[in-house]
């Protein structure tokens, strides 16, 4: 069975933390894919940005 694990961090040092703390638990022959996005929103002079991954992985 197919499964979804979505990380969401503030920093990207952060989100490949926790993406590599979650692969330790997973064999790579079941991971299918990873996708990565990074998105930002300015709010008058400060710039948030927000780092997230997908990991979609056989069960």
């Amino acid at each position: 069975m197919l499964q979804v694990r979505v990380l969401d961090c503030e920093h990207e040092r952060d989100l490949e933390k926790e993406v590599n703390e979650f692969l330790k638990d997973i064999e790579a022959r079941d991971i299918v894919d990873i996708k990565y996005q990074v998105s930002t929103c300015a709010t008058g002079v400060e710039q948030i940005y927000c780092f997230s991954a997908m990991i979609i992985y056989r069960e």
